[in-house]
């Protein structure tokens, strides 16, 4: 293996003493193709292009001599430090950073970032990227060649958001543009390049500084726990399932980061607002115009993103993306539609037995595996039982 091995980022400015020094009795160079054009590299070093990381891993641990990476920033953020440090390869590492793309690009718009998330495309594919633009204010996209911020853009074309688009930062050729995302894919962009997604329903004032970094500053909100009861001047609650059905179908739902749920006949939108607040992105269909206006004014209340669709399934689901969860209030034939789009998971409230035993049979002709429960629960009510009549909840897994 290399007697010596060190990672170096860079962000464009000069190195520091003990990186140009490390560089200048370097054996073997790898690094980006601008990396290895600007940089002081010695003569007689060997030069690898930094594509294939693995590659470049099993490259250094097969030589004797001192080994350099470059990387582009912070090599430990979403860098090649994970793939060098694989047990496999057996390498120990000295790792010099310098300010990664993402605290860049947030420097060069002028925000902060603590509260944003961070999702990378490299290796990953696009879609799940996508669902956290759609459920979060504020993200920094690591693009891919195929999965950068046209194709971000296209596939975000129901929602609305601003981009800044900063394209090779640190080196002459930086640019940063700032454009609204429906005229982003009218752009060619350069890689490598980083894209900051923000905006969403405009949120109530939080304090001025969180504990948590990726997360928004008052999240998940003021109110401990899921599935609560309603809140007075609220439509959570309204109509709605007992807090302790919809407990047990936000634990089959399992919503998180990168999910994107259609909640179908959603009602008040309760379960909606509780799986949004969980980070997921949330589609809610109503074919009440009144159901959806509350519903936009709820999640503004609770500073969650997720988007109405006023409409009737199956008809309403034809042009939304593709879903991870979805929640289903209705017959067989929306279920089969949504069975269609083949979901990791269909949670199914029939209303009757009979309609339980038509969602059981449809499950079992399009080969998903079901289970479920009737639940009964009966809350508290001054010391006595409420009674409520018992709810089928049924789920199916691909």
């Amino acid at each position: 293996m290399a007697d010596r091995v060190t990672v170096i980022g860079w962000d464009g400015s000069p190195l520091s003493q003990t990186a140009q020094s490390a560089l200048d009795a370097a054996t073997l160079v790898a690094g980006g193709t601008y990396q290895l054009q600007n940089l002081k590299i010695p003569a007689g070093a060997d030069r690898m292009a930094l594509g294939s990381v693995e590659l470049v891993a099993r490259r250094v641990a097969d030589h004797r001599g001192a080994a350099v990476v470059v990387a582009e920033g912070d090599p430990g953020f979403f860098g090649v430090v994970r793939a060098l440090r694989k047990p496999e390869h057996g390498l120990e590492l000295e790792v010099l950073p310098a300010v990664s793309s993402v605290a860049a690009a947030f420097a060069r718009a002028g925000m902060p970032w603590d509260d944003a998330l961070v999702v990378s495309t490299h290796g990953r594919g696009l879609r799940r990227a996508v669902n956290v633009c759609r459920a979060h204010p504020k993200v920094a996209v690591l693009t891919a060649p195929g999965a950068g911020p046209s194709e971000l853009a296209l596939m975000m074309r129901d929602v609305h958001r601003t981009f800044v688009v900063c394209e090779a930062l640190g080196t002459p050729d930086e640019d940063v543009t700032v454009l609204t995302s429906d005229r982003v894919p009218d752009h060619l962009w350069r890689d490598p390049n980083v894209v900051l997604v923000v905006g969403g329903s405009p949120r109530e004032p939080v304090p001025a500084s969180g504990w948590l970094a990726g997360r928004p500053l008052d999240f998940p909100g003021p109110d401990r726990g899921w599935a609560f009861e309603a809140e007075p001047g609220s439509a959570r609650g309204y109509g709605e399932l007992p807090a302790a059905v919809r407990a047990l179908v936000l634990a089959r739902i399992g919503p998180r980061p990168g999910d994107l749920l259609w909640d179908i006949g959603a009602g008040t939108g309760a379960i909606a607002l509780d799986a949004a607040r969980a980070g997921a992105a949330v589609i809610a269909v109503d074919r009440d115009e009144d159901a959806c206006t509350r519903l936009d004014a709820d999640a503004r209340r609770h500073g969650v993103e997720l988007q109405t669709v006023h409409g009737t399934a199956p008809a309403a689901l034809a042009d939304l993306p593709e879903p991870d969860v979805v929640l289903v209030r209705g017959g067989a034939e929306i279920l089969r539609d949504c069975l269609g789009r083949r979901p990791e998971r269909v949670v199914v409230l029939p209303g009757t037995l009979q309609e339980a035993e038509e969602a059981r049979r449809v499950f079992a002709e399009v080969g998903y595996t079901m289970d479920g429960t009737l639940l009964h629960a009966s809350p508290l009510v001054e010391q006595a039982l409420r009674p409520s009549a018992p709810v089928f909840v049924l789920w199916g897994n691909r």
